[in-house]
Formats: structure tokens, sequence, C-alpha cells
């Protein structure tokens, strides 16, 4: 007979997010896991596999709850571009806020450290930054279709823009502290929504 767990999985999930989000995959070893979690390495290898399947998984995890919000904030019914505007000014705000500059964005910093060689991170890296850039396509097109922005505007290349602009604002957010680079970097950008 199977001995039942003694720790919460979903718990030791979540738990293991933060630690690899905080110091990333390379500074996170398996001594520093079984701490941090508080449960034995053979529990670890049973229940998630290897450190680096348990780091997919928690990047799983990370999408799972960060992007249905983001979804859900550009999709409400209404005028399309002030939620535009308000998603850019929360990713700002996050980018320069304590906790942004301590972690910056879980899918950022996994592009930056394992995406370039890691075919498995990259493929989670894109379809969550597809998850972010379709939603902003959508409520572009929407806002056009409102008259909200103008005709002449391509609503595909502004999310990409506005996409890769939430992506510096991770970046510079976490390596800055001079929360002005974020909020004005942001402003200038939305300028071009008008």
């Amino acid at each position: 007979m199977a001995r039942t767990k003694e720790f919460d999985p979903d718990a030791a999930l979540q738990s293991a997010l933060e630690l690899f989000w905080r110091r990333g995959y390379e500074a996170t070893s398996m001594a520093d896991l079984v701490e941090h979690l508080g449960i034995g390495r053979a529990s670890i290898y049973a229940t998630f596999g290897s450190k680096h399947e348990l780091y997919l998984k928690a990047m799983d995890r990370y999408t799972e709850v960060r992007n249905p919000l983001l979804l859900a904030e550009l999709s409400q019914p209404g005028p399309a571009l002030p939620a535009v505007r308000a998603v850019v000014r929360r990713f700002a705000a996050e980018a320069a806020s304590p906790r942004g500059r301590q972690y910056g964005c879980f899918i950022t910093n996994t592009a930056a450290e394992l995406a370039p060689h890691d075919p498995a991170a990259a493929r989670r890296v894109e379809i969550s930054w597809e998850h972010v850039e379709i939603p902003l396509r959508s409520a572009l097109v929407r806002a056009q279709a409102q008259g909200e922005l103008p005709g002449d505007r391509d609503p595909g290349a502004l999310a990409r823009m506005l996409f890769v602009l939430l992506q510096g604002l991770r970046i510079v957010g976490k390596a800055s502290d001079d929360p002005a680079r974020v909020r004005d970097a942001a402003e200038q950008a939305l300028a071009l929504l008008d």
C-alpha cells in the first residue's frame, strides 16, 4: 500500500514558484528546494520529477494565475482604450514597486535566463507572451472599431509595441531604482494611442 503524502503538493508547488521567482533557476539548488519546501528530496522527485520539471510546473502555475487576470482586464465591455491604458500603467506600477524590483516577472526572468538554451522553457515563455499580446491586439482592434483609435493605426503593430514595452518595463523596473524610468516610458508609449 502506498504511503499518503505528508505535504500539500499544491502548496509545495506555490512555494517552489516563489523561490524560483526570487532566485532564478540556476541559483536555486535542490538543497535549497528541500529546505524551502520543508519536504525531502525523494518526495520532491516523486511528486514533481526533476528540478527542471518542477521549474516548468512552476512556470505553468504562474501563467495559470496571471494570464486570465490580464484577459479579464482587457475584455470588459465598453470602451477598450481605458482598459489598455490601465494595464500598461499597472505593469509600470508593478515594475517600479519594491516587489517588482526584488522579483521582476517570472516569465521575463525565464526568458533571459533559460529560453536561449532550454526549448521547453522557451515554448512556455512564447505561449505566455502570446497570452499578453493577443488580448492587447484584440482590445486595440475593438478600440478601433468603436472609434477610440484612429483608423490609420495598425492594432497588431501597436499591440506588439506595447507588449515589448511591458517586457522592458519589467526588466528596467527590476534593475533600476528610479521609478520615473518606467512611468515615463509607459506614458510616452500611451501617447501613441491618441
